[in-house]
């Protein structure tokens, strides 16, 4: 009689699968924690790595990007339901949190899918211990959704903190930019920068008309007449961006590049300067619009790795410039008095590039302001030195925040009162922007929830 098969006893249970795009997602997210890396940077390198495209990426750009923009509202969720506290939780658990909650209150994901596949995640990247706890919590965060929760876990106090995913600090500083607007338009502004923005491109005069980026795709933007945003996809397949004859550039920063370029000036015109340069897309665009007149800009950058991005970014706009040249912009290695236009794009906190940069916001803190301004400060100085007579300077942050914008331009007013503060809002393509009125007579304001720009700061200085 054959004997009958030995039942197996013992021994560990089969892993299921690991949903790969579940498993980039959680790398995109531990990148931007531990290697302090950008979303925007990373995140094609992984889908590159694990050859996802099309839905996939979709998907893993969702999750990411989503889950970092909305990292404090979920925390707050998390920490409602977590039995410890969050400084108590592993760090790459808890990025395991905020990817499974992000599905469970943002994403068109069923309930059991999104805490099955999460639970996956935690067990084989952390273990056993932590799938449990992973699993214990999402299913409370699954009995609400976004809006009960955010009601729960806010105060009248917290509440725009809460429900729009930013720092106190950052809310406290974008609501006194925003002034008396403050109180109808603040929210506005914070959902703002939960959205993803569109793709948008910049035809570079003289090597690209904007009607070829619109034949490729792209919609024309209304207040730089060389913007076109796509509504997604790789910019790289667009043949103009590949050449370098156009390129990826909010339509904010071309509104910087355009201000100091079509101010009127008086005199020569063929010396422009670019103070801090790095990653070139500005001073891309400049030397474009310096070809066309016969003039040539200098495009200065202290680090070296960005000093090449510059070179990279401007190699199709020879004509138009000088040089990249890797100094340090507070220590000129140029005469004095001898630009006839002069760039300062200042390092910043960048709290008005939050739609396009989601990791800033957990990355500044109310410190980083002072560092920030006396350099800030000191680009400004160096730059009105190397200014001539009748030249013009203009000062740009992608920040809002007062101490980054009119304190520094009032500081640089009373250290050189020779300097006279123009107004930009009557100058070229600026005079059709409206309410982008600055903190300061004649300054430009731009806001992501009025313009669908980053919010630049802009102002122009002329030495008599």
């Amino acid at each position: 009689m054959p004997s009958r098969p030995q039942r197996k006893t013992g021994g560990a249970p089969k892993r299921r699968r690991v949903d790969l795009p579940r498993q980039a997602a959680l790398e995109v997210l531990v990148a931007v924690r531990a290697d302090d890396a950008y979303t925007n940077l990373v995140l094609p390198a992984t889908l590159a790595r694990h050859g996802l495209s099309g839905r996939d990426a979709g998907f893993v750009t969702e999750l990411a990007s989503g889950t970092i923009r909305r990292q404090g509202t979920y925390d707050a969720i998390i920490a409602a339901c977590s039995d410890r506290p969050l400084v108590k939780v592993q760090a790459k658990v808890l990025d395991v949190l905020r990817l499974g909650t992000h599905q469970l209150l943002a994403m068109r994901v069923p309930d059991h899918a999104a805490i099955s596949a999460t639970v996956d995640l935690a067990r084989d990247r952390v273990g056993a211990g932590a799938a449990g706890f992973v699993n214990a919590v999402l299913r409370k965060v699954a009995a609400h959704d976004l809006d009960s929760w955010i009601r729960r876990v806010s105060t009248e106090a917290t509440f725009s903190s809460v429900a729009h995913s930013h720092p106190a600090w950052v809310v406290e500083k974008l609501a006194e930019a925003l002034g008396e607007a403050a109180p109808t338009e603040l929210d506005a502004l914070l959902a703002a920068d939960n959205v993803s923005p569109k793709v948008t491109l910049v035809a570079r005069p003289g090597l690209c008309e904007r009607d070829e980026l619109v034949a490729a795709g792209a919609e024309e933007l209304p207040y730089s007449p060389y913007a076109a945003a796509l509504d997604g996809g790789n910019p790289g397949e667009v043949a103009a961006v590949a050449e370098g004859r156009a390129g990826v550039q909010d339509e904010g920063s071309q509104l910087v590049a355009l201000g100091l370029a079509q101010a009127a000036l008086g005199g020569p015109d063929l010396n422009w300067l670019d103070l801090c340069a790095g990653p070139g897309g500005k001073a891309a665009l400049l030397a474009a619009l310096a070809a066309s007149r016969g003039a040539r800009v200098l495009a200065v950058e202290r680090q070296p790795h960005r000093a090449g991005l510059v070179a990279r970014a401007t190699a199709a706009s020879q004509a138009g410039l000088r040089g990249v040249l890797c100094a340090d912009g507070t220590r000129p290695a140029w005469p004095s008095g001898y630009f006839d236009r002069v760039l300062v794009d200042a390092p910043c906190s960048g709290l008005g590039a939050l739609r396009r940069r989601p990791e800033a916001r957990w990355r500044r803190k109310p410190s980083d302001l002072e560092a920030l301004v006396p350099l800030q400060q000191a680009l400004l100085d160096s730059a009105i030195e190397a200014v001539r007579p009748g030249g013009l300077v203009l000062y740009a942050t992608c920040s809002p925040v007062l101490a980054e914008t009119a304190d520094v331009v009032q500081t640089a007013l009373q250290r050189h009162p020779e300097m006279v503060l123009e107004d930009l809002s009557n100058s070229g393509a600026l005079a059709a922007i409206p309410d982008a009125a600055g903190p300061l007579p004649g300054t430009i304001q731009l806001w992501p929830h009025r313009h669908g720009t980053d919010a630049m700061f802009l102002a122009l200085l002329r030495r008599p």
